[in-house]
């Protein structure tokens, strides 16, 4: 039974992100519960199909350097699988900037502009703060009163703790991560891992 627990490091270097080592649970698939949190939390967005008959979930940082790297290479694999469903995991673990941008995200489902929003954090240069998230949301035409009214939802602040519990409870050790089936991946890698990560999942 999948039982590892690790004290979550966050204090982590930006080279030692850009290695991409394997994490593995040595063959152990996760107890049911732990599947069912990880992949059918109903308050994580989900990109590609909702429908799909494998599930691949990232866990991300809007001031992650190698998480806004891995946004065309996520979109491509989303493109080139229509079986593929994605499970966003919000994981602010590079301060507060990090922490106002991963609400101000989840806040933009109830003006259903997720997905764009997104998009269009990761593509930005500057460092994501309350400043720059809301130009960013301004330039999209969000209404950035109601979204900072959103933001303070219940439902934000347990996504938040979610991803900070299912990461504990992982021994994740930053971002991004891909968890798919059994398996995981950390770091920036190619598009052909990443595809290859989902591919093996629909054995398990």
């Amino acid at each position: 039974m999948f039982q590892r627990r690790m004290i979550l490091t966050l204090a982590l270097t930006a080279p030692a992100m850009a290695i991409a080592p394997r994490l593995s649970w040595a063959g152990h698939s996760l107890p049911p519960e732990f599947r069912r949190q990880l992949e059918h939390d109903a308050n994580a967005p989900i990109f590609g199909n909702p429908d799909g008959d494998a599930t691949l979930i990232e866990f991300f940082d809007y001031n992650c350097q190698f998480c806004r790297a891995m946004m065309p290479v996520v979109d491509a694999v989303l493109g080139a699988d229509p079986g593929l469903r994605m499970v966003m995991r919000e994981w602010p673990v590079f301060g507060e900037g990090s922490v106002f941008a991963a609400r101000a995200a989840l806040a933009s489902r109830k003006q259903g502009r997720y997905a764009d929003f997104h998009r269009a954090l990761m593509s930005q240069k500057p460092r994501a703060e309350r400043a720059s998230v809301l130009r960013v949301a301004r330039s999209m035409g969000l209404d950035t009163q109601q979204l900072q009214r959103d933001m303070g939802g219940p439902e934000i602040a347990q996504h938040i703790q979610q991803s900070n519990a299912l990461a504990e409870a992982m021994g994740l050790v930053g971002t991004p991560t891909f968890i798919a089936g059994s398996d995981s991946r950390f770091g920036a890698i190619s598009s052909t891992e990443l595809a290859e990560l989902v591919a093996a999942s629909r054995g398990n």
